[in-house]
């Protein structure tokens, strides 16, 4: 009657503290609102006090404090392109830089995929448009300054390379619209700092988009940004999506951005000259004043809801024709295996099966032949056992962070708008699964017959990690040398070591001290105390070889579906 009683008083507490329980965001996805400015409080309290009792107008206030918020940031992340594997922090290149000196702390999945986050000098707020705003102005004089050489070098290597901004708009990316083959518009994440025409007269990148880009050897810089945003404000919206109407102020929908290169002449502000600005590269010794500006406009858009903001990018993507081939293939390659290796199984065993029915007498029973032949070598202790031990421990483990990481990004718990969780969320499972390749290895290392616990323990612990970190700690010494925002610093580099050796190990050292408590796995079949002779095998049948020709399809099958998954995470 105990347990009855305990199991009533706890759902009884859970039934009193659902009353006080309304509703909960996923991690990073949580809506912010906007106001006009100087209507902020006035506006949100307005509408708040439709939606709550007075009693609880403060406290949605102060749990959602963005509501008031007028001010629309503008954030720029690093610059990364196709044509190269070294991305640069947005300070690299000569652009106009913000006077706040603080920035949003990126979290580890964020360093470590080389994200940098800082704030821009573009000031939006909320309803107000602009047009031809100025942001500052650029002086080269390389004839003088030797730094300023650098600085168009980097410059042109940025547009010879296609270097692409990505800026972020409240937590989305401003998407660049430009049309393709077909009558349709790709929305790409990221847009070019600028474009060339080639020594040839041959327009090159988005110099294609336009007929002003023209000349020899010229290097056209976009110094003119149209940024469009869309909002929702939440009025005329169907029945079906009422919860949604009830929303405190405005939520945008989207930020799109239109590129354009003019040359302000005299330090004059004119965004209605045709005439585009250009160097000559950095072997240009003239002086160069370089102006930046940006227009801001806001259009109402409520037949969109702020919960599919993200399709119009998704929707615009070429590479779903492409990943659907690649799921085909795959498919095909892996049934093409699977029924070559269950025909070759299905003939050998047919016909050791009718020479076993066709049996006479005892002494032929008593001869072996066939699959029984092996069945006393089958679980012979491999010759590389702690190997084989410690590689299937950290398979393990990989494999299961791998299938939790995937489940709760099916959830939604790991959304593009949480940045940087994917990779936060795989390094601390990583780290926390220690104990399950700790236990594996052990199993296994137990079951083969093996002396040497500790030795394994060790191995388990430090051979696969450590492996992985001195290839990362390499790479990221080129990343150093380059300068790219992918290096990871120092100071994370410490927090890895330490996820390392003050969570994983010991977890590690527990689940081997588990995994070796347990009763060592009986095989089902003695196996034999004299090893059967194997003849000589033809060449084709050595391990290399084998390897070769078993691994080459199911690679390949992988490398299709990696290259996508890659191609999106970046």
């Amino acid at each position: 009657m105990s347990w009855r009683l305990s199991s009533l008083l706890v759902i009884t507490i859970l039934l009193q503290l659902s009353t006080t329980l309304h509703a909960f965001y996923l991690p990073g996805i949580a809506p912010v609102s906007y106001c006009r400015k100087g209507e902020e409080i006035e506006s949100c309290r307005r509408k708040a006090s439709g939606r709550y009792s007075s009693s609880s107008i403060h406290n949605y206030l102060t749990v959602n404090p963005f509501c008031i918020q007028s001010d629309i940031p503008v954030m720029v992340n690093r610059l990364d392109s196709s044509e190269s594997v070294i991305p640069y922090e947005y300070s690299s290149f000569d652009f106009c830089i913000s006077n706040v000196t603080t920035s949003p702390v990126e979290n580890l999945g964020q360093v470590l995929f080389g994200e940098r986050i800082r704030p821009s000098p573009y000031t939006i707020t909320f309803l107000q448009n602009k047009t031809c705003e100025k942001v500052c102005t650029k002086k080269y004089d390389p004839a003088k300054n030797p730094k300023d050489v650098a600085k168009l070098k980097m410059l042109e290597k940025g547009i010879f390379q296609n270097y692409q901004n990505h800026w972020i708009i409240d937590n989305m990316p401003v998407t660049w619209c430009y049309p393709v083959e077909g009558g349709k518009r790709y929305c790409s994440t990221g847009f070019p700092i600028g474009c060339y025409v080639g020594d040839d007269g041959a327009r090159r990148k988005a110099c294609v988009l336009s007929e002003k880009y023209r000349g020899n050897g010229e290097f056209f810089v976009f110094n003119h940004i149209d940024i469009i945003i869309a909002y929702n404000d939440g009025h005329n919206l169907e029945a079906s999506n009422k919860k949604e109407s009830k929303a405190v102020g405005a939520r945008l929908l989207s930020a799109k951005v239109n590129v354009q290169s003019y040359d302000h002449k005299s330090g004059k502000i004119d965004c209605t000259n045709k005439k585009p600005w250009s160097f000559k590269g950095s072997d240009d010794k003239k002086s160069l004043n370089l102006i930046y500006t940006y227009s801001v406009s806001f259009h109402n858009d409520n037949d969109k809801m702020w919960a599919s903001r993200w399709d119009y990018i998704l929707d615009s993507m070429p590479h779903s024709n492409i990943q659907w081939f690649s799921i085909i293939n795959s498919v095909v390659i892996v049934l093409f295996l699977s029924g070559m290796v269950a025909m070759v199984l299905l003939r050998t065993l047919h016909k050791d099966i009718a020479r076993y029915n066709q049996l006479d007498s005892l002494e032929d029973a008593q001869e072996e032949f066939g699959w029984k032949l092996v069945h006393g070598d089958v679980f012979r202790p491999p010759k590389r056992g702690m190997l084989l031990s410690v590689l299937v421990g950290s398979g393990t483990q990989t494999f299961i962070m791998t299938l939790v990481t995937l489940f709760f990004a099916c959830l939604g718990f790991l959304s593009p708008a949480n940045r940087g969780g994917l990779m936060t969320c795989a390094t601390v499972l990583y780290v926390c699964l220690g104990c399950c390749a700790g236990y594996i290895s052990a199993r296994i290392y137990k079951a083969i017959g093996g002396e040497k616990w500790k030795t394994n323990v060790l191995m388990t612990a430090f051979f696969i990690p450590a492996v992985c970190f001195a290839i990362f700690f390499l790479l990221n010494l080129v990343m150093w040398a380059r300068r790219s925002s992918a290096a990871v610093p120092f100071g994370t580099l410490i927090a890895l070591i330490a996820l390392w050796f003050g969570v994983s190990t010991p977890l590690t050292f527990i689940g081997a001290f588990f995994g070796f408590r347990k009763k060592a796995i009986e095989n089902p079949v003695r196996t034999n105390q004299i090893p059967r002779q194997i003849p000589e095998q033809p060449f084709f049948t050595k391990p290399l070889p084998c390897i070769l020709m078993g691994g080459i399809l199911p690679f390949g099958c992988i490398f299709i579906q990696m290259f996508f998954i890659m191609n999106s995470i970046w």
